[in-house]
């Protein structure tokens, strides 16, 4: 079994996310490829003690990289774009 620790990678701070993070109460996390929702929701509750109304996420592939005649490719990823319930405390990773 996944520990929790080891679902979620990092948190995607990026300007969209932020964006995103602000208009609809979403947060983005890079994490494990092999993980599902129901995995990501419990690890989120448990490492942030917020209520997830959702979780979306998406795998992206890789692209291809060029350096003269050889070409490799970075490896895929998968993001979560985790809801936050109504009436709950958005996460907030730089607080002061």
């Amino acid at each position: 079994m996944i520990e929790k620790y080891d679902i979620i990678i990092r948190p995607l701070l990026t300007e969209k996310n932020t964006m995103i993070k602000e208009k609809a109460k979403t947060v983005c996390f890079e994490v494990h490829p092999w993980a599902t929702k129901i995995q990501i929701k419990k690890a989120v509750e448990q490492l942030f003690n917020t209520k997830i109304a959702s979780v979306r996420v998406a795998t992206i592939s890789g692209r291809m990289k060029r350096r003269g005649r050889i070409t490799t490719r970075t490896p895929d990823w998968k993001k979560a774009f985790v809801k936050i319930a109504e009436g709950q405390k958005m996460i907030e990773f730089f607080e002061t």
